[in-house]
């Protein structure tokens, strides 16, 4: 492994881990993780080895939402700042600054087939920013993703209103009136989200989440976005314990019937949770699997 430092295109400072093969290769797996998490969990290890295995490398890196409270530097034209990051106070959008300066960072480094790895809401990253370098025609960057993984993808936006049920409108009134008062950087009360969240982050998954609401089971139109991606897209899910609204067959069966694109391989692991705990080499499989098909 190796720790590589780089710009988020915005000047946040970051840094990962890149796993690499026994072989110079031009292939890597860019892997983006979800709320509160890092680039240090079991399961990267293990895709990892198996894409280094088959000559692929592998870097994952702690975006500005990994952990929950986090302080992140910028740095613009050398002048530096701190400002208060992690899951709790992150507004997703900012992704796009984080994923397109990885990608930079490894066409610097030489790789020229990158493949996009998403866990959960870093699907979610991961589809923002390939829909907006679309509508930008970014193709000196687009030429270089050969394929999309997202895994666990969840709805966040209807996430919410199921967790907070009929309490969802009050929270909502709550934090649009600490909007108005300036007050987005205060917590919102504990019961509602399932860790602390700031209103400017409560705001952006129930409310401003035009751009992020694109994974809404069973609406053909929200699924546009998904249905945008013409490079090979990969799809997994769990059945256990997983945070999605209906049965993990009945899913990836309405998304295959859905989604269009040729190169597609939409299905869930039985027996795997959210995480993949203990499914971490089965899914390592199928994602090297999935590659060498490309």
């Amino acid at each position: 492994m190796k720790r590589i430092d780089f710009l988020a295109t915005d000047g946040v400072i970051l840094n990962g881990l890149l796993y690499e093969g026994k072989e110079r290769t031009q292939d890597v797996l860019l892997a983006i993780h979800g709320m509160s998490s890092n680039c240090f969990k079991k399961r990267d290890q293990v895709v990892a080895n198996r894409a280094n295995e088959n000559n692929i490398d592998y870097f994952c890196f702690n975006n500005r939402g990994s952990e929950l409270v986090k302080y992140i530097s910028k740095d613009i034209e050398g002048k530096k700042e701190k400002i208060i990051a992690g899951t709790s106070y992150e507004d997703v959008l900012e992704s796009y600054e984080d994923i397109v300066g990885a990608i930079l960072k490894l066409k610097e480094l030489g790789y020229q087939n990158i493949y996009l790895l998403g866990h959960s809401l870093g699907c979610t990253k991961i589809v923002y920013t390939y829909s907006e370098l679309k509508e930008e025609e970014s193709q000196d960057l687009l030429q270089n993703i050969k394929g999309i993984f997202l895994l666990s993808l969840i709805d966040i936006p209807k996430a919410i209103e199921v967790y907070l049920g009929e309490n969802f409108e009050n929270y909502l009134e709550l934090a649009i009136k600490k909007h108005e008062e300036g007050k987005d950087m205060e917590l919102m009360p504990k019961d509602a989200f399932i860790h602390p969240i700031s209103v400017k982050t409560f705001l952006r998954y129930s409310k401003n989440n035009q751009e992020i609401d694109f994974a809404s089971y069973g609406e053909d139109e929200q699924l546009k976005k998904l249905n945008d991606i013409t490079v090979p897209l990969f799809m997994r899910w769990g059945n256990k314990k997983e945070m999605i609204l209906q049965e993990a067959g009945n899913l990836t069966s309405m998304l295959n019937n859905i989604i269009t694109n040729p190169k597609k391989d939409i299905a869930y692991i039985d027996g795997a949770d959210h995480s993949y705990t203990g499914k971490e080499e089965i899914l390592a499989e199928q994602i090297i699997e999935f590659i060498m098909k490309i």
